[in-house]
């Protein structure tokens, strides 16, 4: 039971942590260019994550059509620009790829 006064240390540094964020956005007007910058984050973010998915097979880059995951990808971005409903085009990019896996693999 060593750990556990860690895991307790932990727990509190990343409640304090957002706590701070909350409490400090709450009453100080964040600059403009903050504000911009801030609104980027989550776009940045989630492109992080999915690019490497939908480009990398075997540890290589394949941008071809031999790549079920990228053409998956292509079909919802496809919907979401069409649609603007998130459901969609999650749903869309996941029926894609069952359907390339099962006529393809």
């Amino acid at each position: 039971m060593s750990w556990l006064p860690w895991l307790v240390l932990a727990g509190l540094l990343t409640f304090a942590t957002r706590l701070s964020f909350i409490a400090l956005l709450g009453r100080v007007e964040a600059p403009p260019l903050l504000r911009r910058a801030l609104r980027l984050v989550p776009p940045a973010v989630l492109s992080a994550i999915v690019v490497p998915e939908l480009l990398l097979r075997g540890g290589r880059i394949d941008p071809t059509l031999g790549n079920h995951r990228l053409l998956a990808g292509l079909v919802a971005v496809g919907v979401a620009l069409w649609t603007r409903n998130v459901l969609a085009t999650i749903a869309a990019g996941m029926v894609a790829l069952w359907l390339l896996q099962a006529v393809f693999t």
